[in-house]
């Protein structure tokens, strides 16, 4: 089998987040006038609060041997403290705290600059050859969490009132 084939997951990382963007403008982004933000966020969070998924990469059976540590190790652990802090924003949004929008700062901001150190990183060290079954998770998952993260751009830079 050619080579050519192992470098599938970039046509779909970029497919699918230009799929899910275009949804994201078609169907979430024109409520964003008429719903608080908080409203929209909440399921956002609650989205990447299953980014415990990312764990998988250190787990045997659901990657191949060889799936360079240089990559596992940042992208399980980004995703981990990515999912903990969406988690513990969800009752500050829901509550109106004072800290709720700080709290997604953190977490969007985090969350999107491991999603992106991610990419790199599995690019640098060719990590797709050896993902086995947790391919699904850059394929699919990353995309649509990229433009999750893009959607709460745009929330957080609206009033939050209560």
């Amino acid at each position: 089998m050619p080579d050519i084939f192992d470098r599938v997951l970039p046509l779909n990382l970029i497919a699918n987040t230009v799929i899910f963007y275009v949804a994201a403008r078609l169907y979430l982004l024109p409520l964003v006038s008429r719903f608080r933000p908080q409203q929209i966020l909440v399921p956002i969070l609650l989205l990447h609060s299953t980014r415990h998924l990312g764990m998988m990469f250190l787990t045997r059976g659901a990657t191949y041997p060889g799936l360079p540590q240089e990559f596992a190790y940042p992208a399980a652990f980004g995703d981990l403290i990515t999912a903990i802090i969406a988690f513990a924003a969800i009752p500050l949004v829901l509550r109106g705290s004072t800290f709720a929008k700080p709290t997604v700062w953190i977490f969007n901001i985090f969350g999107t600059a491991d999603l992106l150190a991610a990419i790199t990183m599995a690019t640098i060290y060719n990590a797709p050859v050896a993902m086995g079954p947790t391919y699904w998770i850059p394929a699919f998952w990353v995309p649509l969490l990229l433009v999750t993260h893009y959607v709460t751009f745009v929330l957080l830079r609206h009033p939050w009132g209560s």
